[in-house]
């Protein structure tokens, strides 16, 4: 896997919490640093950690399914993929009464905006791509997204976060797809 693709999968995973931290930038919470840096920092280690641990997950039955893991791994980045841009197009928005930045509010968006990761990590795997500079790319990207989002959200709302979430979905379906065709056609 090529540095660019790396860089457009953490792009794409890091989508999720750049919406979600739009989102909870219009809480009064987030007003000073430490809060933004909690968010912004929780965020890219969580999505730095999922995939690692999916591809842990995915190394150990590679040999089991290694004729058609690039199937799985399609599936996997499909499904992810129209997951988030399901989530674009839902109508509802997110209400956050509570803190986002302490606690097991800030625990459980973690895992929420990075659960995605794990799908990805697995995928890695099945196609034998290194984890480690991944993992990294993603956390860092992710946290910096997470930081803009913040600011962003400070500056203009939470309307622009669905938008966000439907460009990374397809993001991941195009990478999808991508395996797909560079297994089955060379």
């Amino acid at each position: 896997m090529t540095i660019a693709e790396t860089i457009l999968i953490a792009i794409g995973l890091a989508m999720d919490a750049f919406a979600v931290s739009i989102s909870v930038a219009t809480t009064e919470y987030l007003s000073n640093g430490r809060a933004r840096f909690r968010i912004s920092f929780h965020f890219g280690l969580f999505q730095a950690l999922m995939p690692i641990l999916g591809w842990f997950a995915g190394s150990s039955i590679q040999s089991y399914i290694s004729a058609f893991d690039h199937w799985i791994a399609f599936a996997l980045l499909a499904w992810v993929g129209g997951k988030m841009i399901k989530e674009s197009q839902a109508k509802e928005d997110r209400d956050y009464r509570l803190d986002p930045s302490r606690g097991w509010n800030l625990v459980m968006l973690s895992i929420a905006t990075s659960i995605d990761a794990l799908a990805v990590g697995v995928s890695l795997a099945l196609i034998g791509a290194a984890i480690w500079q991944a993992a990294i790319f993603i956390g860092i990207v992710t946290a910096g997204l997470s930081f803009a989002g913040i600011l962003l959200g400070d500056r203009i709302g939470a309307s622009p976060g669905k938008k966000v979430g439907l460009i990374g979905g397809l993001v991941l379906c195009f990478i999808g797809i991508r395996i797909l065709v560079e297994h089955l056609f060379c």
